[in-house]
């Protein structure tokens, strides 16, 4: 019985790796087969997995990424193209196509001709391997071509490049007066996860604002680039930038909602 519960809790881990991190799983297998072999003592185990996991995250998987075109987004938080949480980078979740990098690069040059201090600040990218691969809770960032990119907030009436929640997701520009709620119209057919996302914020503070003007700025240069398929934001933020694109969509009920980040594909 101990046997069984042992092997289903490496399972277990092993299943829950590979969906946080895709090579998760794999390094903590390596890691069990280099202690079976050795005399390394068990209490040095989980160092030793961290150990590997971040050599493998930082040396490995960005060079072997590069074989099937899938590029790691740029990790310092000096650049001008920029994580939110550095827990993006650890978890392998901030690689793209190469062909998106690009894009990526001439959108935040052009944005800071006129915004000079703001980065282009990223969520979730994708995972660096296999087409398909989903990267949840996302339904399509699944080929090194979306990427949901934050919007531009203020604290206290200043342009800011920090975010008012610590993932990223979550704090959400709620429809006004007037505009159509399509979270709520959501909700009540029954989408239960399409707000789930505020749950997931890891904490967040009321000091900021969106910044309208900005973010539309961002919006349009985005929307203007031949190789932009689609961006996704909530339809009452469409209405209320006045945002007039035929790229810029909605995404479905069956997604989460987006007034709190730019979803950007090509």
């Amino acid at each position: 019985m101990k046997l069984i519960l042992k092997l289903l809790f490496h399972l277990l881990v092993v299943l829950l790796l590979t969906l946080l991190t895709q090579v998760g799983g794999v390094v903590w297998l390596i890691t069990i087969l280099v202690f079976n072999k050795t005399k390394f003592k068990r209490r040095w185990f989980i160092p030793s997995f961290l150990t590997f996991y971040l050599a493998c995250t930082f040396l490995i998987v960005p060079l072997v990424a590069s074989v099937d075109g899938r590029v790691p987004l740029p990790v310092s938080k000096s650049g001008k193209i920029a994580p939110h949480n550095l827990i993006t980078v650890i978890l392998n979740r901030h690689y793209v196509k190469e062909e998106l990098l690009k894009e990526l690069n001439v959108i935040s040059k052009e944005f800071t001709k006129t915004h000079s201090s703001t980065k282009l600040i990223y969520l979730d990218a994708n995972f660096p391997f296999i087409d398909g691969f989903t990267l949840l809770p996302h339904r399509s960032h699944n080929d090194g071509r979306k990427i949901d990119l934050a919007f531009i907030y203020t604290k206290s009436n200043n342009i800011t490049n920090s975010k008012p929640s610590r993932s990223g997701y979550g704090f959400f520009e709620e429809p006004r007066k007037g505009e159509y709620n399509q979270p709520k119209a959501c909700l009540l057919n029954d989408y239960w996860q399409y707000d789930f996302t505020k749950h997931l914020t890891l904490g967040s503070s009321s000091k900021y604002k969106f910044d309208e003007n900005s973010t539309k700025d961002l919006l349009l240069i985005i929307l203007n680039r031949a190789k932009t398929h689609k961006v996704f934001i909530e339809p009452h933020l469409k209405t209320r930038l006045k945002i007039d694109h035929a790229k810029c969509r909605y995404h479905g009920c069956k997604a989460v909602r987006h007034d709190d980040h730019i979803h950007y594909q090509i």
